[in-house]
């Protein structure tokens, strides 16, 4: 099973450069057979982008998760803070395998609307 994710389009790249190794997320998704997550890089960009195979998802409280990611958590700190502020669990999952697409394609190729997910979506 595929998960579509919306992600900003400087941290979309750094997934699929290699740079960056974990997707932060305030929550994750329900079902525990996702595989693979699809890159929806949002605007300006707003193109399906490429995609990744799920090496497992972290879930501590933010300062743990922080030392566990940040050597290659592709944020700030401070970024971090603020994104977790008031939360007491973080998410992180484990970029493997990523792959970016040769030709981007539009969005409602893969969803019937056309309409990026505000969190994620299951396809």
């Amino acid at each position: 099973m595929k998960v579509l994710l919306s992600i900003k389009p400087e941290y979309a790249n750094s997934i699929l450069d290699g740079s960056k190794h974990f997707e932060f997320r305030k929550s994750i998704f329900k079902r525990e057979d996702i595989e693979k997550v699809v890159i929806y890089a949002t605007k300006p960009v707003g193109k399906v982008i490429g995609e990744f195979d799920i090496d497992g998802v972290l879930s501590l409280e933010p300062s743990e998760l922080w030392e566990e990611t940040k050597h290659h958590a592709g944020i700030s700190l401070s970024f971090f803070e603020s994104y977790f502020t008031g939360r007491d669990k973080g998410f992180a999952i484990k970029v493997k395998n990523p792959v970016r697409y040769h030709e981007p394609f539009e969005l409602n190729q893969v969803v019937s609307n056309g309409a990026a997910p505000q969190s994620y979506r299951y396809l």
